[in-house]
């Protein structure tokens, strides 16, 4: 990447001005400090300046909590330490220089994938110029660093892959240990972070570990090959699973309960999760729009019922009921456990009565909204921009997103299947589907989910400026001197282990 860097000097230093005047612009018209924020640095401040992992409950009360991994409020409490306690401004401009660094492991990335620096510069102008990740970069939320580590990780599992070949290949000569090991130890901490982030990082564990795995069962007739790919996925889980170990640890000796993660619901010790509420949110939702209009307003907030969607009841009775229901909610203003067992017995009938509606309908629509909504959700224009009839400026803004969204979707499936199959590109796959399985799952839809597959979608969309075989081949060809007809060889027959890198689907 350094020598592509040399070459490309001028381009590399343009695309990386462009990248930061994009998420400068981002900084100073849409920083973004949300209610997690805020909960996120009262737990930094309370680590910071009294030794305490917890919340502040009342004036110079703390309680300790295991509600959020601790990457996030660390990564706070550095910059507070550095810059002044709750200075947000400074959190954004280290995430800008953080997220630039992973348009870099983006470019590098599809370096390593597509073997050739065309793709790896088209690479570094979409992850430089994504309007995606940059607005991410001027919120103090989780994803930029997010995805900085899965860029990371997904950079270092290709580097460990690079020197294996799968089939008759073989393994490249033993060396030592460490020097052997040691892009699958780097990727086993960025994994870590990720997971210490946020719970949801543990999905790409899982997905180097599948991608592993199906590698196994293709080597199985090559037994070097086969051992470097269990030692490979024993020396990433390790090193991923670590941290929880001690985080586990301190959650059974200050809480007094083994905690590995976090609580699904990112709740506190005893505190009263409406599980029938969130199943009968399941038995309709599909939508971001359903997320800020019903599910974030519940308990605490007065619930309009003609924002729910007409899927949402099945008879007339049951709207009746569910009608009912929320106006009993709006009364109080809390899910009262009678009141949730009633939203249970409701979910059960609906489920009852549709369950593949519940079980594959709604999960696919959930991740359709996510992948294809307009990524405006930080930015001013009305998240029913549906309706048409928001200003026409954020409708232009809308409708330009959604476009974008759809070209990066489109482009890196194009690039996908384009001419030759990309190597590794199965590690990628089995990230974005494995994913996308998840978050099919919550009640809570948002397309923030998806962002962290960016790395990957960027990479494959980067797949289109790749030369096609014969191109590459031609090019090669055209700069051999002519042989007389009559005493032309046949090429000679390509090294086998390159034959199989360039066969490599997965």
């Amino acid at each position: 990447m350094r020598q592509l860097v040399r070459q490309n000097l001028p381009f590399f230093l343009a695309a990386t001005l462009a990248g930061f005047g994009l998420r400068l612009f981002f900084l100073l018209k849409f920083p973004h400090v949300t209610a997690d924020s805020n909960f996120y640095a009262d737990i930094a401040r309370n680590w910071l300046l009294r030794g305490v992992y917890g919340l502040t409950t009342d004036p110079g009360q703390i309680s300790p909590t295991y509600a959020r991994l601790p990457g996030y409020p660390a990564f706070l409490a550095f910059v507070f330490a550095l810059f002044g306690i709750d200075n947000f401004k400074a959190v954004m401009i280290v995430q800008i220089l953080v997220d630039l660094g992973t348009c870099v492991l983006v470019a590098d990335l599809a370096r390593l994938m597509l073997g050739s620096a065309r793709s790896a510069k088209a690479a570094l102008l979409l992850a430089a110029l994504c309007p995606f990740l940059a607005q991410y970069s001027a919120a103090a939320l989780t994803e930029t660093l997010e995805i900085f580590f899965t860029a990371l990780a997904l950079n270092c599992a290709v580097r460990g892959l690079s020197g294996l070949h799968t089939g008759a290949a073989a393994v490249p000569p033993p060396c030592p240990l460490l020097d052997n090991f040691r892009p699958w130890i780097r990727c086993g901490l960025a994994v870590a972070a990720c997971i210490l982030l946020r719970p949801d990082g543990g999905l790409l564990l899982l997905a180097i570990g599948l991608y592993l795995g199906i590698q196994l069962l293709r080597s199985r007739n090559n037994p070097g090959a086969a051992g470097h790919f269990v030692r490979a996925g024993l020396v990433v889980a390790a090193c991923a699973l670590a941290p929880l170990a001690l985080w586990g640890l301190r959650n059974r000796l200050t809480m007094h309960r083994l905690e590995w993660l976090a609580p699904r619901y990112a709740t506190e010790e005893n505190e009263y999760v409406p599980v029938g509420f969130n199943r009968w949110v399941n038995t309709w939702i599909a939508d971001y729009t359903s997320t800020e209009e019903i599910y974030w307003n519940m308990p605490g907030d007065r619930v309009d019922p003609g924002n729910l969607p007409s899927r949402a009841f099945d008879t007339p009775e049951q709207r009746e009921k569910t009608v009912q229901l929320l106006e009993d909610y709006n009364q109080r203003l809390s899910l009262s456990p009678d009141l949730d067992a009633r939203f249970a017995a409701l979910a059960e009938e609906r489920v009852r009565t549709h369950p593949l509606r519940y079980y594959v309908a709604l999960p696919l629509l959930k991740i359709a909204d996510m992948w294809l909504r307009p990524r405006t959700e930080l930015l001013p224009p009305d998240i029913r921009w549906y309706e048409f009839d928001d200003d026409r400026r954020w409708l232009v803004l809308d409708f330009g997103f959604g476009v974008l969204n759809l070209a990066y979707v489109i482009a890196a499936l194009a690039g996908l299947f384009r001419a030759r199959p990309i190597p590794w590109s199965g590690l990628a796959v089995s990230y974005i589907v494995l994913r996308s399985l998840l978050l099919g799952t919550l009640p809570n839809p948002e397309p923030r989910y998806t962002l962290e597959c960016y790395p990957a979608v960027i990479v494959l969309a980067a797949g289109l400026w790749r030369p096609a075989e014969r191109d590459a081949r031609d090019k090669k060809e055209k700069g051999k001197p002519a042989l007389p007809s009559r005493t032309r060889q046949p090429p000679a027959r390509a090294n086998t282990a390159a034959k199989a890198a360039s066969r490599e689907e997965w």
